[in-house]
């Protein structure tokens, strides 16, 4: 597998641009790495700004006197970068902020940029409410990178240092390399301090168990602690936008539901250098593959569906089963399974999950190219034609 480098254009521009023509401030959060800062800068480029990094001792000297130096820039888009690292400017942007209201610009102040932390966004919100929408990057996503791509970047996952790596191999030193210096440097400043090696334990256990039910109880055992430590590593993990928590869909239907929520390690290439996979050989002969597959597909399509949109899974004790259960904005259900197979069947699990829902639409994800109606309203669809429905 090769790809060819280039600049990759990012779906969020455009809700970026929106979101500064009806708010002040608009946060843009994502973890380190995965391109927050060029986005930034490529939008800095159509209308006048001024960029600082708050990580540069220089441009954190400019906000010495923080109110004066934003004054002088009224007339830009002021991009603030690592805003986690001067969690003390909310208060003189909800000034400034209010003053510029007062004066007629109420929008397209700021742009703030952010890994999430575990009271950035509770900080922004108490000082900013009501001034400021948050938007998140995630890493690239399959309608980004083109569907001949579906399969490098399923290996490699969507940060874009990993997935324009030369090659497999260098792709993993990359995320091998992201691993290591996230826990041993950016943890420690985004959130409570916990050993670094225990830390990957963890997250290398979410890993192998991508796509089933959480089992605090096991993971406590192997890693010594008790289930309260597991709860604070996995808020962790979910805080920081590196695992996602797929809670159980619950509603009264006179149904034994299944109630452990599911986690997976959001971006499917680091899911694989947590266990090692360096080439695509490996992953296929490897046990997580259906596990990694079902994450990635899930990740791809939360990160399009329209806002608003509440996203499950559906397990009942007697078997009914559906990957991903999605109550759209309007009132509308839509179910999908997800299956690796290239050519999928259907169990009898999705068939009572179907009785039980009654949805709008359901879909049967697999890795083919064509799409196919199974039964009823049940389509067979490829990932990239999934997506386009959304967008």
């Amino acid at each position: 597998m090769s790809i060819i480098t280039r600049m990759l254009k990012r779906k969020l521009e455009v809700s970026i641009r929106e979101s500064l023509t009806h708010y002040s401030a608009v946060g843009l959060l994502g973890p380190r790495q995965v391109g927050k800062t060029t986005l930034a800068l490529t939008l800095s480029r159509l209308m006048p700004s001024v960029y600082l990094d708050l990580e540069s001792e220089r441009d954190r000297a400019k906000l010495s006197d923080p109110e004066s130096y934003l004054e002088s820039q009224a007339d830009k888009l002021v991009i603030l970068d690592e805003i986690q690292r001067l969690p003390g400017l909310f208060q003189h942007l909800r000034g400034l902020i209010d003053r510029a209201r007062r004066a007629g610009k109420a929008t397209g102040r700021y742009l703030l940029l952010g890994s999430a932390s575990l009271d950035l966004l509770q900080q922004s919100s108490e000082s900013l409410a009501g001034r400021i929408t948050y938007l998140e990057l995630a890493p690239l996503l399959l309608n980004e990178v083109g569907s001949e791509q579906r399969d490098v970047l399923w290996l490699r996952g969507g940060f874009p240092d990993s997935y324009l790596a030369a090659d497999d191999a260098w792709s993993l030193r990359w995320r091998q390399d992201f691993i290591r210096t996230y826990l041993e440097r950016d943890v420690p400043q985004l959130g409570p301090r916990i050993p670094a090696e225990t830390l990957r334990r963890f997250w290398t256990m979410l890993a192998h168990q991508q796509a089933s039910l959480h089992n605090a109880a096991a993971l406590a055992r192997s890693l010594g602690v008790d289930g309260k430590t597991v709860a604070k590593y996995t808020d962790l993990m979910v805080d920081l936008l590196l695992v996602r928590r797929l809670s159980p869909w619950y509603q009264n239907v006179g149904k034994r539901l299944v109630k452990s929520p599911k986690f997976y390690v959001r971006d499917s290439g680091l899911t694989h250098a947590l266990l090692g996979l360096e080439d695509y050989d490996s992953l296929l002969s490897h046990p997580v593959i259906g596990g990694s597959w079902e994450g990635f597909v899930i990740e791809n399509v939360l990160n399009v569906v329209p806002p608003g949109t509440e996203a499950h899974f559906y397990r009942t004790s007697a078997g009914a089963e559906v990957d991903l259960v999605l109550d759209l904005p309007g009132h509308e259900r839509w179910v999908i399974e997800i299956k690796r197979s290239t050519a999928p069947r259907i169990d009898k699990g999705f068939y009572h999950a179907y009785e039980d829902l009654k949805p709008d639409a359901a879909f049967v994800v697999y890795p083919g190219d064509e799409c196919y109606p199974i039964k009823n309203n049940i389509e067979a669809v490829n990932l990239e034609s999934l997506m386009s429905r959304f967008t």
